[in-house]
């Protein structure tokens, strides 16, 4: 984001008005992409369930999501690097989309930017992958787009804050205890995730209220 807004004309980054609609436009894209990817997971994810079964399987889908949020959380903290590896997994893709990325470039427009955005959202992140996998225990596109476009909005206003301060907060984030800190949090929530379920599986409370009746 930092490299983004320093990427911006002069004269946008001058008034604060229009510098604010192109981060805000940057990050619709941004949000849009990972939203059209938990539509995509939560296909498969609904393929997954019907193989599985709807009980066991979804619990098979969390718990494989919540070990691997906290490998994240152990490599972000720096106690895992080679789990780097895993951000080739959308390598490939990124390198197909990253000319259109090129093509756009230098950004001078509104629309110019939304659509980098868009192309943004698909740069390889072990932290989209890991809310990825946890799309992949919803069942249905909706769901799947829903779920990954809280998770792109949850994460707008630190990506903003680092826009608008032009990549000052990005130096503070290289900060070693700050990364040991964030991975101790992700590794907290997959545990989190493991040891009870059902405080973040909200459907299993009209289910069991189902059952109940």
């Amino acid at each position: 984001m930092g490299a983004l807004s320093f990427g911006l004309p002069p004269e946008v980054r001058r008034n604060n008005t229009r510098f604010m609609l192109f981060l805000l436009a940057y990050n619709s894209g941004r949000v849009a992409s990972y939203a059209l990817a938990g539509a995509l997971l939560g296909v498969v994810g609904g393929a997954l369930l019907e193989a599985l079964g709807p009980g066991q399987g979804h619990r098979w889908l969390q718990w494989f999501a919540a070990l691997f949020m906290v490998l994240i959380g152990m490599h972000i903290a720096g106690w895992l690097p080679r789990l780097a590896q895993v951000e080739r997994i959308g390598a490939p893709l990124w390198r197909w989309l990253e000319p259109f990325g090129r093509r756009l470039m230098p950004v001078q427009s509104i629309p110019t930017a939304l659509l980098y955005g868009a192309v943004w959202g698909w740069l390889p992140c072990g932290l989209v992958y890991t809310m990825l996998l946890s799309t992949a225990a919803k069942v249905g596109p909706l769901s799947g787009a829903l779920y990954m476009a809280a998770f792109g909005l949850g994460t707008l206003p630190s990506v903003l804050a680092t826009g608008l301060l032009a990549g000052r907060l990005y130096r503070f984030a290289e900060n070693a205890y700050l990364k040991v800190l964030v991975g101790m949090f992700i590794i907290g929530i997959g545990l989190l995730t493991l040891w009870f379920p059902e405080l973040l599986d909200l459907t299993a409370y009209p289910q069991s209220s189902l059952d109940s009746e």
